[in-house]
């Protein structure tokens, strides 16, 4: 049975190297793609110090649709072909990580909690596709650094290498 350790947060890079590894004895021996999602999101959401929401969204035809999170109920559908909306559609259209400081600031942004003033969302690619990504939330402003970053990439990481991907079908403007 997997037990979680309180990790301390006082050094951000042993900090997400600590929380791999919890991510690493967590998924150990489940595959489930929905199963794990639903766990990555509850680590980060009860680890990772000012949050107000974690979660992924998946493609579905052209655009994400909400999948396992934490947090207040969230937006359900998100465009990303062929005009991508927000964040999220921005980091799926780009295959390309978003840190955004200020999401008010962010042109399009989709504000599915009015808290939320920085953001952080890291595609998932599999197969040189992208199958959706993960979307982290914090009510403070410039809560994430490239340090956050390099740190949920390999959080990612870490979930692809150890999770079965389920084929999704490929958007009609992939």
């Amino acid at each position: 049975m997997f037990q979680a350790t309180p990790l301390p947060t006082s050094d951000k890079a042993t900090f997400y190297r600590d929380l791999d590894k919890q991510l690493s004895g967590l998924l150990a021996g489940e595959r489930d793609f929905i199963a794990n999602a639903a766990n990555l999101s509850a680590l980060i959401f009860n680890f990772v110090p000012d949050l107000n929401w974690a979660g992924f969204y998946l493609m579905h035809g052209n655009d994400l649709l909400l999948g396992p999170f934490q947090g207040k109920p969230a937006c359900v559908r998100i465009p990303v072909f062929p005009q991508p909306r927000g964040v999220c559609g921005a980091a799926a259209f780009q295959r390309k990580t978003q840190l955004v400081p200020n999401v008010h600031e962010f042109p399009g942004h989709i504000a599915c909690d009015s808290a939320s003033n920085s953001e952080i969302v890291v595609p998932l690619l599999a197969n040189g596709r992208v199958i959706g990504v993960l979307d982290i939330d914090s009510p403070t402003l410039s809560r994430f650094d490239a340090i956050d970053q390099q740190g949920i990439e390999q959080l990612v990481h870490t979930f692809l290498a150890m999770t079965d991907v389920p084929a999704m079908p490929v958007p009609a403007a992939a």
